[in-house]
């Protein structure tokens, strides 16, 4: 592993050597905020060492690296997913390549299904805490003491810290915001109707299929994670509708205004 981050980080510090501030990843549909980046160089993720290509609708596969108000910005459009059939270890592997590059900063995107009344499609949700016993650890084999000890505290994967300035900064561009738990789920497949009962029972308010390993490995590397939900669907069994991807896209691509208006304010008063 640790040749395999090397690598990675050698090619992109190669072309990009100056300091960078944030790192996004963005989930289905929100590809469009690294769009938003001034002065971009792109990377594709075929010329990074090690970096898969994703297969999914709405991750391109590209790394974007810019400035976004008066910050650098360092952006993944498209992600990595263990239903892809990736271990743990390649789905993580750009969250211990942003530490080797000194990154602080995390913020991870994703599109979910609300399971909680209020969480309809098209809320933006900041996600307080996770449900992830469904998700193989991706801190699993020898640890990789470099980044961070063998047993990590998990009381504060997504920092409150941030939390509280996402809510200041919501407020600042009229964008409704709302707090909820994550649950993860290993899919590809949507969830069943009885497994969504059984997570709102463990206290889900959301459901996906990404973000909880990634914010496992960025706590572990001493980074700070503000991750965001975006409600595309109510889950299985909520509503009448059938679940589809091309629903997911639709809903994120029309909150596509509103999360880009939000994460810009986040990241002018962090």
């Amino acid at each position: 592993m640790y040749k395999q981050i090397n690598n990675a980080y050698s090619y992109i510090y190669s072309k990009y050597p100056q300091p960078i501030d944030i790192a996004i990843i963005c989930g289905s549909g929100l590809g469009k905020l690294a769009e938003q980046l001034e002065n971009p160089i792109t990377i594709d993720y075929n010329d990074i060492p090690h970096f898969p290509v994703s297969t999914i609708l709405g991750h391109e596969g590209k790394l974007i690296i810019g400035t976004l108000c008066d910050k650098t910005i360092i952006a993944m459009k498209g992600r990595f997913h263990y239903y892809e059939g990736h271990d743990m270890d390649v789905v993580t592997l750009p969250i211990r390549v942003f530490s080797k590059l000194g990154i602080q900063t995390l913020i991870v995107t994703n599109a979910c299904g609300g399971i909680r009344e209020d969480l309809n499609p098209g809320q933006i949700t900041l996600i307080s805490d996770h449900l992830g016993f469904m998700a193989p650890s991706p801190l699993r084999g020898p640890n990789l003491d470099e980044f961070g000890p063998r047993f990590q505290d998990m009381s504060d994967v997504y920092s409150k810290d941030l939390r509280i300035l996402a809510k200041e900064s919501a407020k600042k561009v009229n964008v409704d915001v709302k707090e909820g738990i994550y649950c993860f789920f290993k899919g590809p497949m949507f969830e069943t109707p009885a497994e969504i009962r059984a997570f709102k029972v463990l206290g889900a308010d959301m459901v996906g299929m990404s973000t909880v390993p990634e914010a496992i490995v960025a706590r572990h590397c001493g980074m700070k994670t503000l991750g965001i939900s975006l409600v595309t669907n109510k889950a299985a069994g909520l509503s009448s509708n059938e679940l589809n991807h091309q629903e997911v896209m639709e809903a994120a691509n029309s909150a596509e205004e509103r999360m880009i208006k939000f994460v810009k304010q986040f990241i002018k008063d962090i």
